[in-house]
């Protein structure tokens, strides 16, 4: 390539790291690689901040989905009696 210092294995690692960040399994990535054990391809899924992005945005929409009633009412639409003060005796 004409490229000083850079060398096919820098190219390959750099491709399988973009790869594991966009999501693709262990699997998958050890079949890309041609690997036959987990320990050689782990070594391509370091932590990254787009990585740990996805995970914050996958948890806030879970927590977000399951805070919406199924019937699309707001949570201060509930008429009854939940929540409620009731004197004793």
């Amino acid at each position: 390539m004409g490229v000083s210092r850079l060398h096919f294995h820098d190219l390959r690692h750099t491709g399988n790291t973009l790869a594991a960040d966009m999501g693709v399994s262990l699997r998958n990535l050890m079949a890309r690689m041609g690997h036959d054990n987990e320990r050689a391809a782990l070594i391509y899924q370091h932590a990254s901040n787009q990585a740990d992005r996805k995970i914050a945005e996958g948890l806030s929409a879970l927590v977000e989905g399951a805070r919406k009633p199924e019937n699309g009412d707001g949570p201060d639409d509930d008429d009854g009696m939940a929540g409620s003060l009731v004197r004793v005796g």
